[in-house]
């Protein structure tokens, strides 16, 4: 496909997002609208205990079983085996990853598609750490944290990109599929493996600055098993690439 037969499947992993997830599909509906591109939304629901999963039978209802894919699982299983379900059942030949929470904004998704075109590229990722880029109602502890995954893993890996750590991206489908196939980092250092696999593999990647705005409704995921995941994930790929 190319040019305007182009479909993007938008990936929504949520878990407990039942106050978010009308709000992030309204926008994503609204940017893909105004940009004339087509698309599907794919939400892969965990087992959420706050009626996700019912709200987005509604939303399915308002915007047609066309845009709105529920394709749920019993329970918690991971962001990585979460995207392996989606891409399963995505129809599109780029697929769109980014956090249902709101943290990030759907009006960043026509930039990533232009740049994707202009320059032909395989990933399109965002960042927060370039040019207009930045992050807003994180604590000291939660920038702490970016920041310092991202200075060692620029230190010990070299990836030649600005941000690591984000989830916010655009991906060729079949390069999607092939780099999930060869990682093996789990929780926080999941999206990190996947930008170093990429460049080992030497697909082309282009960065687009966004604004990553805190969640207003529902909890973090971000814990001490994850920051620790992260440790490891980073001391392997050191290790191994």
């Amino acid at each position: 496909m190319s040019g305007t037969a182009n479909k993007y499947s938008v990936l929504l992993a949520t878990y407990n997002e039942r106050e978010n997830l009308p709000i992030i599909v309204w926008l994503i509906v609204k940017y893909m609208n105004e940009s004339n591109l087509d698309y599907e939304i794919i939400v892969i629901d965990d087992g959420s205990p706050d009626g996700t999963l019912e709200v987005g039978k509604e939303l399915e209802r308002i915007y047609g079983s066309s845009k709105i894919l529920l394709r749920p699982r019993a329970s918690k299983l991971g962001l990585g085996t979460a995207y392996v379900h989606g891409i399963k059942h995505a129809t599109g030949n780029f697929v769109i990853i980014m956090d249902a929470d709101l943290s990030h904004h759907p009006k960043f998704i026509p930039q990533f598609v232009a740049l994707q075109k202009k320059e032909n590229l395989d990933i399109v990722t965002g960042t927060r750490y370039e040019g207009t880029g930045g992050v807003y109602g994180w604590d000291f502890r939660r920038k702490l944290i970016s920041r310092g995954g991202n200075y060692a893993t620029q230190v010990l890996l070299d990836p030649g990109l600005s941000d690591l750590t984000g989830s916010f991206r655009l991906y060729r489908k079949e390069v999607l599929e092939k780099l999930i196939s060869n990682v093996v980092s789990k929780g926080y250092a999941f999206q990190m493996e996947m930008m170093i696999r990429a460049r080992g593999m030497k697909y082309t990647i282009g960065e687009v600055p966004i604004t990553f705005v805190d969640r207003i409704y529902g909890e973090s995921k971000l814990g001490g098993s994850e920051i620790l995941y992260f440790v490891k994930g980073l001391l392997y790929l050191f290790a191994t690439t």
